[in-house]
């Protein structure tokens, strides 16, 4: 079965649909349809155009396992038996990691189907009005988004923008990443216009606010600030009064408050039936009361990030819990165990409904701040990062000043400490120390586990190189069509 996965034979599998219905929440069972009798009418395409959503609600839960235990937000527990952990908690992760294979085959996975869908738009005649426009729009999202996660993990990676043989696809080698983030753009632009509104589409489906907000991300990860700000001033001109930061930081992360005016676009899910394995994966072994009876703790917090928390930052309690009593013996006296707790919510083992954001306000807040800081533009993007620090502490007591932070390298050291705050568990770690040029000088070490009665962290010496700020392409798919066609990324 290895070459249903690889890139150039995944096309063979974008019928067998695991997405969900209403609204993206009840699984749709797998089918032996083919092109011959499939994609023939709009109900098809809207089949198809939800199994382009579920490729990314079945890798987003397991993302951390690159990009959060990569760095230092998170650390190894000696619980985990998930294969490939220790080595991307090490930073000596090889070509045959199998969690880097997973990543690459999942999100190819979802960039087929989005091009399935685009190729075979045409073919239904009974579209609703405007139906047709905005299935072109979200393949594009998707596709862009899958682009934008494999070119920022890879390089420069196999464009492919059209199904294709397996025949054909073993002579389709790495496009320029310059290329890859063209496509990117173009897809963004055209789901700007072709999609509807938030207000208009159902929940969980990408809409236009986010397709424009994601677009201004691009351009900030390219360092293209004419065009972030533009793509951002567009934003707040026609969204601004759309979306606000919720007051409570923690409502974010309860099913209850998780639609809300900050989260532009999530994946949803449903407990027990349609659900993820996020709020079990940190949850200790012994389980929590009034979350779940069992843990998986795949991975604690590392007292790196865990002290860069004032304890007057609402988003402390929110992320990370300090304090443990296991689930059967709920009346034990609580012991010090910090934990995750960000996702922490009452669900079924490894099948919570907690939806997990792709895109909030506050990002595009601090990417507003970024870009403006990049300009020259310090008072103003003082002001913007600020935004979110009245947030976190209910005042404005804590708000950065120019006295403080002076210039612009001064505010990137708070925006990355910012977001990392801010984000936290939430994947944009790595991303950020890569694209402000932090990685190597960042990972130096990790502080992990941190004792009270010495007042004492382990601090972990890791070998960070700066072909590291790149995941090795996966040796299977190399040794499937030759290093002639796929190569390797520099150092691996």
């Amino acid at each position: 079965m290895r070459t249903n996965y690889i890139i150039m034979s995944l096309c063979l599998s974008l019928l067998a649909f695991s997405a969900c219905h209403d609204e993206l929440l009840n699984p749709v069972p797998e089918s032996s349809l083919t092109n011959v009798n499939f994609y023939q009418s709009a109900d098809d395409i809207d089949q198809a155009v939800l199994g382009i959503y579920g490729q990314l609600q079945l890798r987003k839960p397991t993302d951390y396992q690159l990009l959060e235990i990569g760095t230092d937000n998170l650390y190894m527990s000696t619980n985990t038996v998930i294969a490939g952990i220790p080595e991307v908690d090490g930073l000596t992760v090889s070509s045959s990691n199998p969690l880097v294979l997973t990543f690459w085959q999942n999100t190819y996975n979802g960039v087929f189907r989005a091009n399935a869908v685009l190729a075979n738009i045409d073919t239904p005649i009974d579209y609703p009005s405007g139906m047709k426009e905005q299935y072109v729009g979200e393949a594009k999202f998707m596709r862009a988004l899958f682009y934008f996660d494999l070119v920022r993990v890879f390089g420069s990676v196999p464009l492919v923008t059209t199904p294709i043989s397996a025949e054909e696809a073993t002579n389709v080698g790495r496009t320029d990443a310059e290329a890859v983030y063209q496509l990117i753009i173009a897809d963004l632009t055209e789901a700007v216009d072709l999609l509807p509104l938030k207000g208009a589409i159902a929940s969980g489906r990408c809409n236009r606010e986010t397709a424009l907000g994601l677009l201004a991300k691009v351009y900030v990860t390219k360092n293209d600030w004419q065009a972030a700000k533009q793509t951002l001033d567009r934003f707040f001109t026609e969204f601004g009064s759309t979306f606000s930061l919720v007051e409570n930081f923690g409502s974010l992360w309860q099913v209850a408050t998780e639609n809300n005016a900050e989260v532009l676009f999530a994946m949803k899910y449903t407990d027990g039936t349609n659900g993820h394995s996020l709020s079990t994966a940190f949850i200790p072994n012994a389980g929590v009361p009034n979350v779940v009876s069992r843990g998986a703790e795949i991975a604690l917090p590392s007292w790196s990030l865990h002290k860069l928390f004032d304890e007057e930052d609402s988003r402390k309690t929110a992320t990370i819990a300090e304090q443990y009593v296991p689930a059967l013996s709920p009346s034990d006296d609580p012991i010090w165990y910090p934990y995750v707790s960000k996702y922490a919510i009452t669900h079924t083992f490894n099948a919570s409904g907690l939806d997990l954001p792709v895109l909030r306000y506050a990002d595009i807040i601090l990417l507003h701040a970024e870009t403006l800081n990049e300009l020259g533009q310090l008072n103003a993007a003082l002001s913007e990062l600020n935004k979110v620090r009245v947030r976190a502490f209910g005042n404005t007591t804590h708000n950065y000043t120019a006295r403080e932070v002076a210039g612009q390298d001064e505010f990137t050291d708070v925006l990355l400490k910012e977001r990392q705050l801010e984000f936290a568990f939430e994947n944009e770690r790595w991303f950020d120390l890569v694209r402000k040029e932090k990685f190597v000088q960042v990972l130096q070490s990790e502080e992990r586990n941190y004792n009270p009665a010495n007042g004492q962290a382990q601090v972990v010496p890791l070998q960070p190189a700066a072909y590291m700020q790149l995941f090795p392409i996966p040796q299977a798919e190399i040794d499937l069509v030759g290093s002639s066609v796929l190569s390797q990324n520099q150092g691996y």
